[in-house]
């Protein structure tokens, strides 16, 4: 792999990881469309490390209220506060997801990355986001998540070991299901996305670093994954205080009928 290619994955891997666009479905889709060699789910895994950063950055804040939080429910053996809940919930909202990836690591690595299930997913999802974003008008903030959502949001986000699904596609779905608002419901995908992402860079890392080594491609990549993750968490906050998550539904329609054309167009 080339620098430049590990620089495109890692910019890829960093912009769609956090937008419901399903950062695994363009992982997968960038080498076929572009004739490079598909670099592997471990590669891939790799590639979250810097994605890991940007959000122990971003929201550094709220991860050092939950560790005094996590000592102070240690001391008192009690849940009592928002920050303190919080925690538990996103412990709660990890564990299907953490089943889930053990059960199903073989065929997320093989048939899950088909560009036909990549290209059905996309669509699939895409329009329960549009009607779910669309139709959930009532309206509750991060600060009023219970655990009956953080079991709902985290069985949710089992889906995105099928590439196109997207993780933050399906937990922000989820929450918008749940009528959480747009914010929340993105804020709330954010934070619960780094347990599952350090699990993941700590199972699959050694695995990528063994086939690949500790070369600068791999750490370029990195580099541009962590710097667009930044970027991605800044703009979707963002943009969501004020607009629906509709284009980005309509985005994953587009790439999954370019998928499609690709298909048929090479098969006939």
């Amino acid at each position: 792999m080339t620098a430049f290619q590990a620089i495109v994955l890692g910019l890829v891997q960093g912009l769609t990881e956090l937008l419901p666009v399903s950062s695994s479905a363009h992982l997968a889709l960038t080498p076929y469309l572009l004739g490079w060699e598909d670099p592997g789910l471990s590669f891939d895994v790799a590639l979250h490390f810097g994605t890991l950063v940007a959000l122990m950055w971003y929201f550094r804040n709220e991860w050092l209220e939950m560790t005094r939080s996590a000592f102070e429910i240690l001391r008192t053996r009690q849940v009592s506060t928002v920050h303190e809940k919080r925690l538990v919930y996103l412990i709660v909202a990890t564990i299907p997801a953490g089943v889930g990836g053990l059960l199903l690591n073989d065929l997320a690595k093989t048939v899950f990355r088909s560009p036909y299930i990549i290209a059905t997913t996309l669509v699939v999802l895409g329009v329960l986001l549009w009607i779910i974003d669309k139709w959930s008008v009532r309206s509750r903030s991060i600060e009023e998540v219970t655990m009956r959502d953080a079991i709902i949001v985290g069985c949710a986000q089992v889906l995105a070991l099928v590439p196109g699904v997207s993780r933050s596609g399906s937990t922000i779905t989820a929450g918008r299901l749940l009528h959480l608002d747009r914010p929340s419901a993105a804020r709330f995908s954010f934070l619960m996305s780094m347990p599952i992402t350090i699990a993941a860079v700590v199972k699959e890392a050694p695995a990528a670093l063994q086939s690949e080594g500790l070369t600068m491609p791999l750490l370029y990549g990195v580099i541009a994954a962590a710097v667009s993750s930044w970027l991605a968490i800044t703009v979707l906050l963002r943009y969501v205080s004020k607009h629906s998550f509709g284009v980005f539904a309509l985005y994953r329609v587009i790439l999954a009928g370019v998928v499609f054309y690709t298909l048929a167009t090479a098969g006939a």
